[in-house]
C-alpha cells in the first residue's frame, strides 16, 4: 500500500508530508513497461504530484503537472486529484542510459532542460498555470524552486525510486518540508544543517522505515507532530462508456466522417496503456443514437 502522511513540526512552523509510494510507481512501471531510468524519472513525477494533490483544497479539484524536456524521455505528464491518486506517462518509455558519475541512474540525462508546469483546475472559470525552467532535470530540485518561485512558499522536495535487478521498483518515496510565514532564520539554519546530514529517501527506505519512522529521522529535534494518513495510489478513470460519450461528443458529421473514411475507430488512453476499439456497428450505433 502507498500512502503519504501529513503534519507539523516546530511548534507549527514547519508543514510536512512523507510518502511511501513503492505499489504506486510499481504499478505505473508495469502498465507502461518503462525501463529503469524512466521509472525513476516517471516515480518521482508521480510520488511530487500525489503529495500535490493532496495540498489541494477542493474535493474535486485536478492538478496536472508536464515537464517538456529535451531530453531522450521526450516529456512527462501526471495527473493527481485532492485524494492523492494519480496517473501518468512518459512520451518515451524505453531509454538506456549508463550510470551517472555517482553511479545512480541518469534522470538528468534522460529530462535534460526545459520547463515544469502545473496547472490546477480548482473548478473557476481559468485554471491556475505556474511554469518555470528545469533547474536541474533531476525533479526534485526542479520542484523545489516550483514551489519558492511560482507559489512563494520555500520549500524542500526530495524523491526518490530504487530499481531492482528484475527491473521492478524496489523502493519509492520522498518528502516535502514547507516553511510557514513565521519562520525565523535561526529555525531555517538549524533545517538546512539537519537536512544536508540525513540520508536519501530510498536509503531510509530500504532501512525499513515507515513514513512516521522517516519524519522522525528527517525532523528531529524539530518534534514533529503527524496529523493524518492517507492512502494514495495509482489509479485511471478511463472506461469504454466514457471514451464512447467522448466520441458522440464529436458529433453526428465527425462521426459520419470516420464511418465513411475508416469504418471504425481506436482510442488510446496513455495514461492506462488500453485501446478502446469501436467497430462499424458501434459508430453506427452512436450515429442513431444522436437522432
Amino acid at each position: 500500500m502507498s500512502y503519504v502522511i501529513r503534519g507539523t513540526a516546530a511548534e507549527g512552523s514547519i508543514r510536512f508530508f512523507f510518502a511511501d509510494t513503492k505499489d504506486m510507481v510499481e504499478r505505473a512501471r508495469s502498465i507502461h513497461n518503462t525501463s529503469p531510468v524512466i521509472s525513476a524519472a516517471l516515480g518521482r513525477t508521480l510520488t511530487i504530484s500525489s503529495v500535490m494533490g493532496l495540498m489541494l483544497k477542493g474535493e474535486n479539484d485536478i492538478l496536472t503537472v508536464r515537464i517538456k524536456c529535451d531530453g531522450p524521455v521526450g516529456g512527462i505528464t501526471v495527473t493527481a486529484d485532492s485524494k492523492g491518486y494519480v496517473k501518468g506517462y512518459a512520451e518515451n518509455t524505453d531509454v538506456d542510459l549508463p550510470l551517472n558519475k555517482f553511479g545512480k541512474l541518469d534522470v538528468y540525462g534522460a529530462v535534460g532542460n526545459g520547463s515544469l508546469s502545473v496547472i490546477k483546475d480548482l473548478g473557476l472559470k481559468e485554471p491556475y498555470v505556474g511554469q518555470v525552467p528545469l533547474i536541474s532535470g533531476e525533479i526534485a530540485e526542479d520542484f523545489t524552486y516550483y514551489f519558492t518561485a511560482s507559489e512563494q512558499v520555500p520549500s524542500a522536495v526530495s524523491l526518490g525510486v530504487l530499481v531492482d535487478v528484475d527491473l521492478s521498483v524496489k523502493q519509492a518515496g520522498g518528502f516535502v518540508l514547507q516553511l510557514m510565514p513565521d519562520c525565523d532564520e535561526e529555525l531555517i539554519t538549524r533545517l538546512e544543517r539537519r537536512l544536508g546530514a540525513v540520508p536519501s529517501v530510498t536509503s531510509m527506505l530500504e532501512e525499513g522505515m515507515s513514513c512516521e519512522d522517516m519524519a522522525e529521522r528527517v525532523l528531529h529535534g524539530f518534534e514533529p507532530v503527524v496529523l493524518d494518513s492517507v492512502e494514495v495510489g495509482y489509479r485511471c478513470s478511463c472506461s469504454r462508456e466514457k471514451v464512447s460519450t467522448a466520441l458522440m461528443n464529436l458529433g453526428k458529421e465527425e462521426l459520419t466522417d470516420i464511418l465513411e473514411t475508416d469504418k471504425k475507430a481506436n482510442v488510446h488512453c496513455k495514461f492506462c496503456n488500453t485501446d478502446y476499439d469501436f467497430d462499424e456497428n458501434d459508430i453506427r450505433n452512436m450515429i442513431a443514437a444522436l437522432g
